[in-house]
C-alpha cells in the first residue's frame, strides 16, 4: 500500500536514522544475522514488501532490533493499520554504552514482583539496559531481621530470579547497597546504634533534629558490617558491578573529611569486592575536589542532580580531567511532587546526555526517589524514566520527541492519546505558581511541612489566585481522562493512580488558599473549612492505601500513609505536629 508522503513513526527512543518509503508491508518474522560491522548493540533494519532484514552489531543489537519492529507494529495499529510496518530502512545504535534505572526501594515502597517484571519489560522495551534497585534496609540479610522485620524485604531467591530475568532481557541487574549515610533504619536499632558517627543525632542543613543516619568510618564495627552485607548481598547478582552509595554522609564534619577519602580506599580493597567495578555517588567528591586524586582505579563516580539547571558540565569536565570514568545521573523529578515535574525532567535529562556526550560518560543514569513516603505513583515516574531513556540513547534523535505521544504508545497503548498528555500537563501545573523550589513541588510544600507559613520565605509569591488556576489545570486534566483508553494491562489501576495523585494536590491548593486567605498559618484557618479539608482527605488516605497495595509489598504503607495521617490531624485539630 502506497501513501502520498512517509508519515514519521513515533518510537521510543527515536531511532538515529529512520529511511521510510511511504509504503506499508504486512508484518513478519525478520531474517536475522550478526553483523560485526556494526556498532556494538547497533543495528540495521531493512523493511521490504517480501522480507524483514535484521542484523545485529552483537546479540543486544539484534534484540533492540526486534523492539523497533515492536514498536512500529504497535503504532502502526494506533494508525489503523493493524499487521502492518512502514517500508525502509533504519540504522541505529546508542550514544552511550550503559543506560539505567535506579529505583528506591527502602523510602517505604517495595514493589512485587509482578510490579518489577512489567516494568523491566516495559523498560527493555525502550532500550535501557541496566537496572539497580536501591537499598537500605530491604534485603533479607540472615544477621540482621531486626532491620527488615517490616520492611516486605527481597530474599536472596527473589533477587536471582529477577536477575535471571534481566539477563535474558539484556539488562544489567546491580547491586546497590548503601554503605556509609542514609543508614537511619539500622542505626534507629540499639544493636547499630554503636556505630553511628553522631549517635545522638543532628540537625541536618533543613534545620531539622534528626536521628544518626551515618556510620563513623573510624569505627572499626563499621567496615566488619559494610563487609558482612556485601558479602551475602553480591551473590545474587551476575553483574561485575556494585553500587556503594557514599552520598550525604550529614555528620560528617569538614575537619574530618579526609576520613571519606580513606573509607573510599578502603572498600576498594575489600576481597568482597574484587573483581567489581565500585560506584559511587559524586556529591562529596564535586563539593572536595582535593579528593579526586585519592579515588582509587575500579572506582566510577556517579555525579547526580535534579534540576535542569545542575552543572552536570563542569562536574564531569573535572571528573573527566582527574582521568576518573564517571556516569551522569538526572532525575525523573517524582519525589515530593505527587504528580510530577514533567519540564524539570526533560530539562535534567537532556543536560546530562549533553555532559555525557561532551565529556565521554560511560554510563547514564535515570533515578527515581521516593523521599518522604513515597506518595508518588508509578506512572509519574514514567515520563522521567522515557525522557532518560530516549535522550541516553540518541540525544539527537531523541530533542524534539513528542514526550506524550511517545508515552501514550509505548507506554499506556492509548490510541487517544488522552492519558500521557494529561499526566505531562499534571507534572507541569507547578510552574504556575511564582516560588519554584529545588527538588520538589512547592504545591506540596505544606503537606511535608504542614507548619510552614505560606507566602513567605520560600513561599513569597504564591497567590489565592494562581493556586485557583492550578485547580482549573487539574480539573481539565482529570476530566479528560475520561476519554483515554489505556490498553496496558493495568490500564484502569494507571488511570486510578493518576486520578488520586491529582485530587490530593488539589486539596492542597485549597489548603493553600485557605491558609493565604489569613496569615498563611494553617491554625489560622477556620475551624469549618478545616473540617472541610479533613473531611476530603479521609477517604484519600484509604485510596492510597488501596493503591499502594496494588503494586507494592505492605511493609511500609504504614510509614507512608502516615505523612497523610499527620496532615489529617493536623486540619480536625489547628494544631502541626514537627516534621
Amino acid at each position: 500500500m502506497k501513501t502520498d508522503a512517509p508519515v514519521r513513526p513515533v518510537l521510543l527512543p527515536q531511532p538515529r536514522t529512520l529511511r521510510l518509503d511511504g509504503a506499508t508491508a504486512p508484518q513478519r518474522e525478520p531474517g536475522a544475522i550478526v553483523d560485526a560491522r556494526l556498532p556494538p548493540q547497533g543495528y540495521r533494519l531493512r523493511i521490504g514488501p517480501d522480507a524483514i532484514e535484521l542484523a545485529g552489531g552483537d546479540e543486544a543489537g539484534l534484540s533492540y532490533g526486534r523492539a523497533t519492529l515492536a514498536q512500529l507494529a504497535r503504532w502502526c495499529g494506533h494508525q489503523g493499520q493493524h499487521g502492518q510496518l512502514p517500508t525502509g530502512v533504519i540504522e541505529d545504535n546508542p550514544d552511550i554504552a550503559v543506560r539505567g534505572v535506579m529505583l528506591d526501594v527502602s523510602r517505604d515502597k517495595v514493589p512485587t514482583m509482578t510490579t518489577l517484571r512489567d516494568l523491566i519489560d516495559r523498560l527493555a522495551g525502550w532500550k535501557v539496559n541496566h537496572l539497580q534497585l536501591y537499598m537500605e534496609h530491604v534485603f533479607a540479610y540472615s544477621n540482621h531481621g531486626e532491620v527488615w522485620a517490616q520492611a516486605d524485604p527481597f530474599t536472596a531467591d527473589e533477587l536471582s530470579e529477577l536477575d535471571r530475568l534481566c539477563r535474558d532481557r539484556h539488562v544489567e541487574l546491580v547491586p546497590n547497597q548503601n554503605c556509609l549515610g542514609h543508614a537511619e533504619r539500622w542505626l534507629a536499632h540499639p544493636r547499630y546504634r554503636p556505630l553511628a558517627l553522631a549517635p545522638d543525632g543532628f540537625v541536618d542543613p533543613w534545620g531539622r533534629r534528626r536521628g544518626p543516619s551515618t556510620l563513623d568510618p573510624a569505627h572499626p564495627g563499621s567496615l566488619a558490617l559494610v563487609r558482612e552485607l556485601l558479602a551475602e548481598l553480591l551473590p545474587c547478582f551476575s553483574s561485575s558491578r556494585v553500587h556503594v552509595g557514599l552520598d550525604e554522609p550529614w555528620e560528617l564534619p569538614e575537619q574530618r573529611i579526609a576520613e571519606y577519602g580513606e573509607w573510599l580506599g578502603r572498600l576498594r580493597s575489600l576481597p568482597e569486592l574484587d573483581g567489581h567495578e565500585m560506584l559511587v555517588w559524586g556529591d562529596i567528591l564535586a563539593t572536595h575536589p582535593g579528593l579526586l586524586g585519592e579515588v582509587p582505579k575500579g572506582v566510577t563516580v556517579c555525579e547526580w542532580g535534579y534540576e535542569d539547571w545542575h552543572p552536570f558540565d563542569p562536574r564531569v569536565q573535572a571528573l573527566a580531567g582527574a582521568g576518573l570514568p564517571f556516569w551522569v545521573c538526572p532525575g525523573t523529578s517524582s519525589w515530593l511532587s505527587v504528580l510530577g515535574r514533567t519540564t524539570n525532567a526533560w530539562g535534567n535529562c537532556e543536560r546530562a546526555a549533553a555532559a555525557a556526550l561532551r565529556h565521554g560518560a560511560q554510563g547514564y543514569l535515570v533515578t527515581d526517589w521516593g523521599d518522604n513516603g513515597h506518595l508518588q505513583h508509578l506512572p509519574v515516574s514514567e515520563p522521567g524514566l522515557a525522557a532518560g531513556a530516549a535522550l541516553s540513547w540518541c540525544r539527537e534523535a531523541n530533542s524534539d520527541l513528542d514526550l506524550a505521544a511517545a508515552l501514550s504508545v509505548h507506554a499506556f497503548d492509548d490510541a487517544t492519546g488522552v492519558l500521557a498528555r494529561a499526566l505531562v500537563e499534571l507534572g507541569d501545573v507547578h510552574r504556575v505558581v511564582k516560588p519554584q523550589v529545588p527538588n520538589m513541588s512547592v504545591l506540596t510544600l505544606h503537606l511535608y511541612a504542614p507548619r510552614i507559613r505560606l507566602g513567605r520565605r520560600l513561599t513569597e509569591g504564591l497567590t489565592p489566585e494562581d493556586l485557583l488556576e492550578v485547580e482549573r489545570r487539574i480539573d481539565a486534566a482529570v476530566a479528560a481522562l475520561d476519554r483515554s483508553r489505556p490498553q496496558r494491562e493495568d490500564g484502569e489501576l494507571v488511570l486510578d493512580e493518576v486520578r488520586a495523585g491529582a485530587g490530593l494536590v488539589r486539596l492542597l491548593c485549597r489548603d493553600g488558599r485557605a491558609r493565604l486567605d489569613g496569615d498563611g498559618r494553617l491554625a489560622a484557618v477556620p475551624e469549618k473549612e478545616r473540617a472541610e479539608l479533613a473531611a476530603t482527605l479521609e477517604p484519600m488516605i484509604d485510596e492510597h492505601r488501596r493503591l499502594w497495595l496494588a503494586r507494592n509489598r505492605p511493609g511500609g504503607l504504614s510509614d507512608s500513609a502516615s505523612w497523610l495521617e499527620r496532615l489529617l490531624r493536623a486540619y480536625r485539630t489547628g494544631e502541626v505536629e514537627p516534621a
